[in-house]
């Protein structure tokens, strides 16, 4: 049977030996206000500090809105309403504390589809990943902590959880309302009270966030947001009233953070850089190991902490995984964040695109070799093709420091010992990969490997009952699961 005259395929042109498809563009339309206050005691408030900063769509480059930036002033003022609305929010019944996360993950649902747009509006990744990943995520971590709020006397044997207090979170930019949700949800379950702090670039969803805490009625006080730079974040990180500290973001701040926390007796818990490995045998599936390793480094343009970066292939399948790769890179499309065909939207910000443009000026000078599909980049915009490196040394800088970008480094391995050996030789202990059809190789390899956490045959995947963490300069303490209640209580 022939197709009937109204089915038609999308238009291709080719470009050197990429694909440029059919825009399909998000339809749906945000308001947007011109300038935004912070959130504090239940209502949106201008800053004292009567400064605002832009935030600004790297997808075009043209500015969103303008967003309060908070001096000290402002730091009291929201963690006086945390400390104020604690006392009745911890003694508030369990079960009711629970109807509240209940109520805003229904409500992101309602709503999920204007959080998406604002998503990639504001952070520049493709709309279908914000869609499909970001926000159905942020749900699912409210929903599962709700489930929480009155299990807690079940969820250590033997102890009993009391809240910690006022807990001061700061969040970074590449998921800025996962990230949010991540770290509200279990404190609220636990019963504590919040201030946040999220990232300068990325705070429209964090904000947004906070009319659904109105429109469900959240108390005032118990979830409070203010916006601004890094001086922002070091007030509430040093107020007196903070009992817990939370934060996820780089290396160099969370060791600035430690330092600041230590002796005062705050609780602390890091999220911060990494370098994982991501590590294919001669006996995995290559076809899916290929996907593996885009999933892996290419997701939201490199922009997460635990992405395959490093990549370990067996030499005996080097040249064919290299030769699947570059094939499958060819068909990876990169272009508008809104358009849904979009496999690589923005750069976050100019600064970080001149960042990772460094990295690969430093990488070819060290000897690598670079590797980068024809694409066709927007004229606006901070674009970057993803790209690849063979000639990788473990010495090199791009195979050592956390690039956060859309870069790949690929060097290979003689045996298991070696791998594991390759694998290790980092400060970092975020994350890692294992591409390998013996199961009893998996269990091997994973037990030997010093990851928070180790992927068998996938990338990237997360589930809010499973832990997430690292070890030595990628940060302590878990978020997610019941081990991530243990960061906001007091066990007696």
């Amino acid at each position: 049977m022939s197709p009937s005259p109204e089915v038609k395929n999308p238009p291709e042109l080719e470009f050197g030996n990429a694909w440029e498809y059919a825009a399909a563009p998000e339809s749906v339309k945000v308001d947007i206000a011109d300038k935004y206050g912070m959130f504090i005691n239940g209502a949106f408030v201008a800053p004292m500090s009567r400064k605002y900063m832009d935030t600004i769509n790297p997808g075009n480059e043209e500015v969103l809105s303008k967003i309060a930036v908070a001096n000290e002033d402002d730091v009291e003022r929201a963690v006086a309403a945390a400390k104020a609305a604690f006392p009745k929010w911890k003694r508030l019944k369990a079960s009711e504390r629970a109807k509240y996360l209940f109520r805003i993950a229904r409500r992101l649902q309602e709503r999920a589809r204007e959080f998406s747009v604002l998503e990639t509006l504001d952070g520049g990744k493709p709309i279908k990943e914000s869609r499909d990943v970001d926000i159905p995520e942020a749900v699912k971590h409210f929903f599962y902590h709700a489930g929480w709020a009155d299990k807690l006397d079940y969820a250590f044997p033997g102890r009993k959880g009391r809240p910690l207090g006022v807990c001061a979170q700061i969040i970074p930019w590449n998921f800025p309302l996962l990230m949010a949700a991540w770290k509200i949800a279990p404190a609220l379950a636990c019963g504590n009270t919040v201030v946040l702090k999220p990232a300068e670039t990325t705070s429209l969803t964090a904000l947004r966030l906070a009319e659904i805490f109105v429109e469900v009625g959240l108390p005032p006080g118990v979830v409070n947001i203010i916006t601004g730079a890094g001086d922002t974040g070091a007030a509430l990180v040093a107020h007196k009233d903070v009992q817990k500290v939370a934060f996820t973001g780089s290396t160099a701040v969370g060791k600035a953070i430690a330092q600041e926390c230590a002796g005062s007796g705050k609780r602390l818990t890091l999220e911060l850089g990494g370098k994982s490995p991501n590590i294919i045998f001669e006996d995995a599936s290559l076809d899916q190991a290929v996907d593996g390793i885009v999933q892996g480094i290419f997701f939201n343009q490199g922009h997460v902490c635990c992405a395959g970066s490093r990549l370990f292939v067996q030499e005996g399948v080097m040249q064919e995984v290299l030769a699947k790769l570059e094939v499958r890179m060819q068909s990876l499309r990169v272009g508008d964040p809104m358009d849904k065909n979009t496999d690589l939207g923005a750069i976050n910000s100019l600064g970080q695109l001149a960042t990772i443009k460094r990295y690969l000026e430093v990488g070819e000078a060290e000897g690598a070799q670079r590797h980068q599909p024809s694409v066709k980049l927007p004229k606006r915009g901070y674009y970057l093709p993803p790209t690849w490196f063979t000639g990788v040394q473990p010495s090199h800088t791009i195979a050592r420091e956390e690039i956060f970008g859309p870069v790949l480094s690929v060097m290979s391995f003689r045996t298991p010992e070696e791998a594991i050996a390759r694998a290790n030789n980092t400060p970092y202990g975020l994350a890692a990969g294992i591409w390998t059809d013996k199961g009893s190789k998996i269990f091997d390899i994973a037990s030997r490997l010093k990851a928070g956490v180790v992927w068998c045959n996938t990338y990237n995947r997360f589930d809010a009952a499973s832990p997430f963490g690292g070890y030595k300069q990628s940060g302590f303490g878990r978020e997610g699961g019941r081990q991530g209640l243990l960061s906001y209580l007091e066990l007696v």
